[in-house]
């Protein structure tokens, strides 16, 4: 089974920390995981390394999840790269405006392990 590289991007570490556990937990080839604070850091991580899957919350400073989605699909090299929204948003809307930006699904906080493992299945990455 092929390793996948992903890139974590949530303003919170804690949560950044969670989120690795519950893939192990899921049973989900990690292979490597770069972490990023907002879009901006996300953006600067994705120029050094390629990943299989991006993970964003929504809610963040600088740089948020749906802008972070939008110069994702706008650059040739990532539009293709699937990417999962984890949000706290009660809001329908922000998450409509994310899969009509391209996002492959998304996750309400707080998930679970088999939550996050579904999403990679939907994605075709497992």
């Amino acid at each position: 089974m092929q390793l996948l590289d992903l890139l974590i991007v949530d303003d919170s570490a804690a949560m950044r920390k969670i989120l690795i556990r519950v893939l192990q937990k899921a049973d989900i080839p990690i292979g490597s995981v770069y972490e990023a604070g907002d879009g901006i850091e996300a953006l600067a991580m994705l120029k050094d390394n390629k990943v299989n899957l991006i993970l964003s919350d929504i809610n963040m400073p600088n740089m948020d999840g749906l802008q972070l989605l939008g110069q994702l699909r706008a650059n040739e090299a990532w539009k293709a790269v699937p990417v999962i929204m984890i949000t706290t948003e009660g809001s329908q809307a922000k998450v409509i405006e994310a899969v009509q930006l391209g996002a492959t699904g998304y996750v309400r906080k707080p998930f679970t392990s088999d939550q996050i493992k579904e999403k990679f299945v939907d994605a075709g990455l497992i």
